[in-house]
């Protein structure tokens, strides 16, 4: 995207640990450009006020001239922020998904050697989750119990539909929450992973959905992804609605034949699976996923699940992409952790590899693969953090600015 010499990059600090791990991860990304270039390209950072710190110094904990200098730059990176509990306070990060209409959640899960993992055999997992990011019951849209809203609410609703009212068991003791799946915006997100997938030599897509329970919002997902598949990927790509398809026509075996040939041919195979046998396979046969397209909900839950088999959140990088506006957001997947706060002993490993990302999506490849192979490198030596090194027999134990170091190290080799 970016073959120019420099760039400028705005921040996020984050709160607790955000404002450690982001100044070590701007050093590794500072010592990768001048490694990989010489010198030739670089960046300038540019920080912008969130979060706690904002709060006190301005009375806004997500300042609209933060949002508009995200808005003007391709890409942004964040550290962890914290959402104040109770006030009616938005999370922050929704806010900024929403209001920017950063509508691809993008989480890649990969295991590198040495690793901690719950998995019999880790090796050879690789999984990119594509989460719907603007809609579903994240679009916060919800009435406590008792309240004066879920009054008129349950009030227009029992007028209007009186027997689907009746279904509800204790309508005065329940709270509600509404959740919206557009066609829209549930086919910009399958249409922007199965692109990815394509262009990134993926072999399989996922659509992931709870279709056979909620039917007309994940179920209406699961086809509306089928429905960009088949219409406007018909020759790069080979659906398990094709196959089916071919399989009422003409038998079984003439849908593997195709399917078969299309596989030989390098075309993406595009399925759906359920959501909750989602989390079993990724337990029993992780390797057998590649991409998943999701709703925002099993998104969020999906990728947190595949993260804790690879590492866990800590190692787990984010991007928040709209690929029409070409503005996107990296981020950090974890909390701000604020037990750790000053104590040099945080991962930063979550960040580091989103700057990776972002070097990637700024087409600086060169660097984007001496971060993650240096990172790599250090975790196979065992040269962790803490939270790491616990799990690890005979880990040498960093701290965050030493971790640091010793991955610039390994670049250095």
């Amino acid at each position: 995207m970016n073959k120019n010499t420099s760039t400028t990059i705005p921040y996020i600090a984050g709160d607790g640990i955000g404002p450690e791990i982001m100044a070590v991860t701007q050093q590794i990304v500072d010592a990768a450009l001048e490694i990989a270039y010489g010198g030739n390209r670089s960046i300038t950072w540019l920080e912008c006020p969130a979060g706690k710190h904002a709060f006190e110094t301005s009375g806004e904990y997500l300042p609209a001239e933060t949002l508009e200098t995200l808005k003007q730059h391709a890409a942004s990176i964040k550290g962890p922020l914290t959402t104040p509990v109770g006030g009616g306070i938005r999370s922050l990060n929704v806010t900024m998904r929403q209001e920017l209409d950063l509508y691809v959640c993008m989480r890649p899960v990969r295991w590198y050697e040495g690793l901690p993992s719950p998995l019999r055999n880790p090796t050879g997992m690789d999984v990119v989750t594509f989460r719907e990011n603007t809609e579903d019951i994240y679009t916060g849209i919800e009435y406590p119990a008792g309240s004066a809203e879920q009054q008129r609410f349950l009030a227009a609703f029992q007028n209007s539909m009186p027997e689907d009212y009746a279904k509800i068991a204790h309508p005065q003791e329940c709270g509600i929450g509404i959740k919206p799946i557009s066609k829209t915006n549930s086919q910009r997100l399958v249409r922007a992973a199965i692109r990815w997938a394509l262009e990134n030599g993926r072999k399989r897509l996922s659509i992931v959905h709870k279709g056979n329970i909620m039917k007309y919002t994940e179920g209406a997902f699961r086809n509306w992804g089928y429905e960009v598949a088949d219409g406007e990927f018909s020759d790069q790509t080979f659906s398990r609605m094709r196959y089916l398809a071919i399989q009422k026509a003409e038998g079984e075996a003439a849908a593997q034949a195709a399917k078969d040939q299309a596989l030989k041919e390098g075309k993406l195979w595009v399925d759906d699976v359920i959501a909750d046998v989602t989390f079993e396979q990724l337990i029993t046969k992780p390797q057998n996923f590649d991409v998943l397209a999701t709703t925002n909900l099993n998104g969020d839950y999906v990728s947190d699940a595949a993260a804790a088999l690879a590492g866990g959140v800590g190692i787990s990088p984010g991007a928040n992409i709209n690929f029409e506006s070409r503005v996107a957001v990296f981020e950090a997947n974890h909390g701000s952790a604020d037990m750790l706060a000053g104590q040099n002993k945080a991962n930063p490993s979550s960040l580091i590899l989103s700057a990776e990302m972002m070097l990637r999506y700024l087409d600086w490849t060169e660097a984007a693969n001496l971060v993650r192979d240096a990172l790599a490198a250090a975790i196979r030596a065992g040269q962790v953090t803490f939270d790491l090194a616990a799990q690890i027999p005979g880990a040498q134990t960093l701290g965050t600015r030493e971790f640091a170091q010793a991955v610039i190290n390994h670049m250095r080799l």
